[in-house]
């Protein structure tokens, strides 16, 4: 099997000048992101419908999978058919964790499919996803509403009492970003690893979807 490529072997000086050259670009993209954070808490919000998902104690309503918090991160997982699980949201499922301390940050953390709620609850606990709150929004308009349609996307809501509002909704590379794997893949050597990426030549790379 041939060697991978790999990064040229330089002197220690000549490391230190070009993570110093590299630092300056990260700076700037830190700052950017930090005013794109500022903008998204000047967003408006706008009133959203009342809905009543299945999960496994019984009916719950979109206020309800709040609990106690007044924000909630919501989370639409791709409904693929009868046993199957999409691969991107399962991934993307694979990285969440610590929602104790969305919880102290007032957030609530929920995951909605148009999956049935008995197909949920066998895929929840196969792959160990007990910690993360479910409901299935099968037979409801919640998903076409909140323009997921047949893929997935990721919303936020805040409470006003019992009057729900939606904040923020991001799909694709937004919710890409978002994950522990992914942002510590962009950190190393070789990447993710897959086709899109801007990487040199020789650089070991794959389909995404592969």
């Amino acid at each position: 099997m041939a060697a991978k490529a790999q990064p040229p072997i330089v002197s220690a000086e000549e490391w230190e000048k070009a993570r110093a050259e590299l630092l300056v670009a990260e700076k700037e993209a830190t700052r950017a992101e930090d005013r794109l954070a500022a903008q998204r808490r000047r967003l408006p919000m706008v009133q959203f419908g009342e809905y009543t998902f299945a999960a496994p104690d019984g009916p719950v309503t979109l206020r309800e999978l709040f609990g106690d918090q007044q924000q909630l991160a919501l989370y639409q997982f791709m409904n693929v058919g009868p046993d199957a699980l999409c691969g991107g949201c399962t991934y993307f499922t694979n990285n969440v964790t610590n929602l104790d301390t969305l919880a102290r940050n007032g957030i609530a953390w929920a995951t909605v499919s148009d999956m049935p709620l008995e197909q949920m609850a066998g895929d929840w606990k196969r792959m160990g996803w007990e910690h993360i709150p479910f409901a299935s929004s099968a037979g409801t308009t919640f998903s076409a509403d909140c323009g997921a349609g047949g893929g997935f996307l990721l919303n936020m809501f805040f409470r006003d009492g019992d009057t729900v509002y939606r904040t923020y909704s991001t799909g694709q590379r937004g919710v890409d970003r978002l994950m522990f794997s992914t942002l510590v893949s962009d950190l190393a050597p070789y990447g993710r690893q897959e086709d899109w990426e801007d990487s040199p030549e020789g650089w070991p790379q794959q389909p995404t979807y592969g």
